[in-house]
């Protein structure tokens, strides 16, 4: 008889919770030879990569997916290299389970501490890029728990195969197969089905965009780790180094704009903007930009869309970048609460004070002083492969690395005492 989705999903997670107790278990030797594994058996398997890969992405040319989109979802050698080096990073990183915290002495001469332990089961619900598939499973498997893939329609076929290719070379040296997982359907029942699987499922932890996002937290019935859209700013201020500010827009823009952590808006101070903002405009035009500016952006570059309302709220993912000048840092830090999403804020500036009310009152996950919104990343500030990056503020916040997949339990150290 042809399981329905319902029960596939509920085999699959079930599934996942029986090796999650094996996982919890695993000693650090175990789960790194399996992670070195893990990389090897991908760049073995390059070929088989690239053919699935491929089937994806003349998928999503025919459904007519945008440029940042393909470039998210294409692998190359690069990144095949990259996923495995990730990996390898991973390997590299001190294992947190079992950790022992904060313990303390009582009166009574018990000893009262904390331990770090696994989740359990994470499910991880992503669109568009199949090297999620690999960063995730490491740095779940790393951490001691089992995972639950459930990637997007458009990248099926790559997070097949890569999928496959992972949990095969985990069993080579003692890992469960079912500590990796993917659900293999593109059907979107899955996805409920999915998020009504708390019996199994520990933690949902959704990567995408906002549409995934708010679909998951108002369907899930399981906690869910979330992200909201990544719409990032740059502030320049008056005070700004003209060279650096330029660099650091720039970069923030267009070195990889259909990511999360690419800016979506550049703020810049009024006394700044007339030396600034026209051969920035230039820069950014020549490398493909499409500049969406208000009014006083506009009387400076003419040549310059004007920006609706709509536009301070929009995460473009591509070669699209709103500008508005700002009477001062108060202007900018109101604009960043109303409009931002939590996720990565800059600010350029040599002024010490503005810097630190910067720092002090942006509410983001991410706020940095004179450096690139894209460095907002779990690899750059030295996690490893990062699982995605939280804009809440329970149970993790910012770049999830694997002490952020971990919970704590508290122990106690006892001589036989009782309680009177």
């Amino acid at each position: 008889m042809e399981l329905t989705v319902l029960d596939e999903i509920e085999k699959i997670a079930r599934a996942a919770r029986e090796a999650s107790r094996e996982m919890a278990a695993a000693p650090s030797s175990v789960k790194n030879s399996a992670l070195l594994a893990m990389a090897d058996a991908l760049e073995k398997n390059r070929e088989r990569i690239f053919d699935a890969n491929k089937s994806d992405l003349d998928e999503a040319k025919k459904n007519g997916l945008s440029g940042a989109l393909l470039d998210r979802l294409k692998l190359d050698d690069k990144r095949v290299s990259g996923m495995a080096g990730g990996i390898r990073e991973v390997v590299a990183l001190d294992d947190p389970v079992g950790e022992i915290l904060n313990v303390t002495r009582r009166p009574n001469g018990m000893r009262v501490g904390q331990m770090r332990v696994p989740l359990g089961v994470i499910g991880i619900i992503y669109e568009s890029r199949p090297n999620v598939t690999a960063d995730t499973a490491a740095l779940c498997l790393k951490s001691g728990n089992a995972v639950v893939l459930r990637g997007g329609s458009e990248a099926i076929h790559s997070n097949r195969a890569i999928a496959d290719i992972l949990s095969s070379a985990i069993v080579s040296v003692g890992i469960p197969q079912d500590a990796i997982s993917l659900i293999p359907t593109t059907d979107r029942e899955a996805v409920k089905a999915m998020l009504k699987m708390d019996k199994y499922i520990d933690v949902i932890i959704p990567r995408g965009g906002y549409e995934l996002i708010r679909f998951v937290t108002e369907n899930s019935v399981i906690p869910v780790i979330k992200h909201d859209k990544g719409l990032c700013h740059v502030y320049i201020d008056a005070s700004a180094d003209i060279k650096m500010a330029g660099e650091i827009a720039f970069n923030s823009k267009v070195q990889r704009p259909g990511v999360c952590n690419a800016a979506e808006t550049m703020l810049v101070h009024k006394d700044i903007a007339g030396k600034f903002l026209p051969g920035m405009i230039k820069r950014l035009q020549e490398a493909g930009v499409e500049i969406r500016g208000c009014d006083k952006t506009r009387e400076l570059a003419p040549d310059t869309v004007e920006a609706t309302p709509d536009d301070w709220d929009e995460e473009y993912l591509d070669l699209i970048l709103s500008v508005k000048v700002v009477d001062s840092i108060d202007d900018a830090m109101s604009h960043i609460a109303q409009y931002g999403s939590a996720h990565t804020e800059t600010i350029v500036t040599n002024d010490k004070s503005e810097e630190e009310k910067f720092l002090k009152l942006v509410d983001s996950s991410a706020v940095m002083v004179n450096a690139s919104t894209r460095f907002n990343d779990g690899g750059q500030f030295g996690l490893g492969a990062e699982i995605g990056i939280s804009t809440q503020k329970l149970h993790a916040r910012g770049p999830m690395g694997l002490k952020e997949l971990t919970s704590l339990k508290y122990i106690v150290y006892g001589e036989g005492q009782i309680r009177e």
